[in-house]
């Protein structure tokens, strides 16, 4: 006689459940971008109903959109661990970069997909994990350490910002070492920001002090 073994299902907590649809949303995403997406596809992919996702998530925009901001809390927890792990400058801008191409490079581009989607940018409600929030932040710190002006600081810092991005879609895109890109990040953070220190103050003061000599 011979006995056919039946596979149980795994029976997980709501909670469980519901990060593994997320997971499996991200793997998608990370893979094929946002376009094909559906309720249906993740569902497929998660090995669950689309009737048990939408017990989760009223619709694909709130999937997303809560996607979006677990993304950005895993990543700017990540971040801010190595903000406080640094003691100098160039040890926080080697620190915060070394985690996001890591993040790019185990992640893919989720993020970056999820923001550009306008219904998704439109719905989700800006948290403490945002670019503006890690921006002013980050801000403050070159703005004290470099004795520059706050509107300068701001506008270095949110420039630099989009180098890591670059860095990352540069990695997926090309498979260059890592370690090699984060360098050459690096030296461009900090190459730009430092020289608003001598050249930027430099070139922007008067001439003369007073009236010219004549």
């Amino acid at each position: 006689m011979t006995v056919v073994a039946t596979k149980r299902r795994t029976r997980l907590a709501p909670e469980e459940r519901r990060s593994l649809i997320l997971d499996h949303a991200a793997d998608m995403i990370a893979r094929e971008g946002i376009a094909e997406l559906s309720m249906e596809a993740v569902g497929r992919a998660a090995g669950v109903s689309k009737s048990l996702v939408y017990n989760y998530f009223p619709n694909l925009q709130m999937l997303l959109s809560e996607l979006l901001e677990r993304e950005l809390k895993r990543l700017r927890r990540l971040q801010s661990e190595a903000v406080n792990g640094a003691e100098t400058f160039e040890g926080m801008v080697r620190a915060t970069t070394h985690v996001y191409l890591t993040y790019i490079e185990e992640r893919g581009l989720i993020i970056e997909r999820l923001q550009q989607e306008p219904s998704i940018s439109d719905f989700h409600d800006p948290t403490e994990y945002g670019r503006d929030t890690a921006v002013e932040f980050l801000a403050a710190i070159i703005e004290r350490h470099f004795d520059l002006p706050p509107d300068v600081a701001r506008a270095a810092t949110d420039i630099s910002f989009g180098l890591p991005a670059s860095a990352g879609a540069y990695l997926l895109r090309t498979g260059m070492d890592r370690q090699q890109l984060e360098d050459i990040t690096v030296s461009m953070i900090l190459g730009s920001v430092t020289s608003l220190k001598t050249d930027f103050a430099a070139r922007r003061k008067p001439l003369w002090d007073g009236k010219p000599a004549g």
